[in-house]
């Protein structure tokens, strides 16, 4: 198990920061890496990264990988040097109190998320969760020396590294970066392979506040075949009923059937769960109750719309400080993917 997945690359990704719009450090990234595996790479206005590898027939499949994670930003810096922010994406706020960030200014500082003692709450305060605009930001430093570093506007990230537990894989940010890592992986699989279509392997901006990254590059590549790559929940602890766990760790891939945004193509999910059946990839249906994904950017936004489906990574405590993701399942999604793409041209995609 614990050769599976490049585990090292996987926490490079995972510790990289980029919140939605600053996806700066991120994109390098993935630019390094991809650059010799594809026939071409490009950014286009919005900050997405585009690879493109060139198949034999004309016609284009997209996959959708979001860099971006959800993060803060600096809205206010008081006259003690108490950093007030916003968050760029939903976040969980119970899982805020006395987590370190990273505040992303001239150079990188690191504070605590702070909020009210208990000592000090009414018993009202204390039977509830403390709402986010109640946490303020603790550096340590005075104004003054806030002011040196910290402009309003600067992003915020989760101070977290990934570790591996069991069979598991734990971190900040494994949604998305989880996503980046198998659509990378895909491509150096696919680098000295032939594909019947063009792949257009887009690592997307902006996901976590509207798919926005996405709905702009569908737009301009008009794709065919579409596949979002995203995390969906595990909902597989104490306390859960089976019918609304949505996934369990280590029961494979997720063949996402549909979620809040989309309701993928009936084709498409029989051509997924055909051919994990037909490879021996170990896979599970997703029904996601709320909640999108690139996905429904892929299959709407393009000029003629596009046969669009997921593959979706298990993950428990989604939205929260840590995320945890089984590496078999990674591994499988990883083989899906793979498999995906290279027997588009064998399948009727006819309607029936």
């Amino acid at each position: 198990m614990k050769n599976m997945i490049d585990v090292a690359l996987l926490k490079k990704i995972c510790e990289t920061p980029g919140a939605p719009g600053f996806e700066q450090r991120i994109r390098k990234l993935v630019l390094d890496e991809v650059e010799p595996l594809v026939d071409d790479l490009s950014i286009d206005p919005m900050g997405n990264v585009i690879a493109i590898k060139r198949g034999k027939e004309n016609k284009k499949v997209m996959v959708a990988a979001h860099m971006d994670e959800i993060s803060f930003v600096v809205t206010h810096i008081d006259e003690d040097g108490f950093i007030r922010f916003h968050p760029l994406g939903g976040f969980d706020p119970k899982t805020l109190t006395s987590q370190r960030v990273i505040i992303h200014g001239k150079e990188d500082i690191i504070g605590v998320m702070g909020s009210k003692p208990i000592h000090l709450m009414t018993p009202e305060e204390r039977g509830k969760p403390v709402p986010i605009h109640e946490y303020y930001i603790d550096t340590g430093m005075s104004q003054k020396e806030v002011l040196e570093i910290v402009s309003i506007g600067n992003s915020i990230t989760r101070e977290r590294q990934l570790i591996e537990m069991g069979n598991c894989v734990n971190s900040k940010s494994l949604d998305n970066r989880v996503s980046v890592f198998i659509l990378i992986e895909v491509l150096k699989a696919l680098k000295d392979q032939e594909v019947p279509y063009d792949i257009y392997g887009v690592f997307t901006v902006q996901e976590e506040v509207g798919l926005r990254g996405a709905i702009a590059a569908a737009h301009s590549i008009n794709p065919d075949f579409g596949f979002g790559l995203d995390v969906t929940i595990a909902f597989d602890v104490p306390g859960s009923n089976k019918h609304e766990q949505v996934t369990c760790l280590g029961n494979g891939a997720a063949i996402k059937i549909m979620d809040g945004s989309t309701i993928c193509d009936y084709r498409m999910v029989n051509y997924l769960k055909e051919l994990a059946d037909n490879k021996n990839i170990k896979w599970q249906p997703e029904i996601l109750p709320k909640g999108g994904t690139d996905t429904a950017g892929i299959q709407r936004y393009g000029k003629n719309g596009a046969i669009a489906g997921a593959i979706s990574i298990p993950t428990r405590h989604i939205h929260q400080v840590i995320e945890m993701a089984h590496k078999e399942d990674i591994h499988n999604c990883i083989e899906l993917l793979k498999h995906g793409l290279t027997n588009l041209n064998q399948y009727d995609w006819s309607f029936n």
